[in-house]
């Protein structure tokens, strides 16, 4: 198996973090999408990571579809549950992590740009989206459902390697003011050897 992606990407980290809890052995190539000479277009053709190569050289793109590739492989720990829909909810808190991770790579992109070429709309439209999504995991989380339930899970993963992105880029510095569940499911997460070994360079 072959992970193809950047150290410093959310959506990598966390197919990193579920091949490492499952104790696969994977091959990681990093290449980052936004370098001239990257070969991330040949894996998937919309240039984004990650891309994943499985043991019968299928590629797949997209964390979401990758997490789903590997949990069909039967490997344990389940990271979903048995029941469709309690399954079901737990992806949609999957994605709006990942949501709020993209709404923070738009930000730390548009932070590149000249300050007289920055938006400020762009800008505060995804500090909103970011915000609200928050929001909605803390609210989540204090229920200890489908997600900080005590078991991990993908919306675990996700929420866990967003709240990293977001410490990491220092995107919305604030974020963990009024989220105290948040806080404390990160900082257990971020004991876990998987996420230990993940953290994405400093340079």
């Amino acid at each position: 198996m072959k992970l193809i992606g950047s150290y410093t990407s959310p959506f990598v980290r966390k197919i990193s973090v579920i091949l490492l809890e499952k104790g696969l052995v994977f091959e990681f190539s990093n290449q980052s999408p936004w370098s001239e000479d990257s070969h991330v277009p040949q894996y998937n053709p919309l240039g984004k990571v990650p891309a994943f190569i499985d043991d019968a050289q299928r590629t797949w793109f997209d964390s979401a579809i990758i997490a789903e590739a590997i949990e069909l492989r039967g490997d344990a720990p389940a990271m979903l549950p048995n029941d469709a829909l309690q399954a079901l909810q737990v992806r949609q808190l999957e994605k709006l992590a990942d949501g709020i991770s993209e709404a923070a790579l738009t930000i730390v992109r548009e932070q590149l740009r000249p300050g007289d070429a920055q938006s400020e709309e762009v800008l505060v439209r995804n500090r909103d989206k970011i915000r609200r999504g928050l929001d909605m995991l803390e609210a989540a989380a204090a229920e200890g459902i489908h997600l900080n339930s005590g078991t991990l899970n993908l919306a675990d993963i996700a929420t866990g390697c967003m709240l990293g992105y977001l410490n990491f880029r220092r995107v919305l510095p604030n974020w963990c003011v009024e989220r105290p569940t948040l806080v404390k499911l990160a900082e257990t997460l971020f004991k876990r050897e998987s996420f230990a070994r993940t953290v994405p360079p400093v340079s």
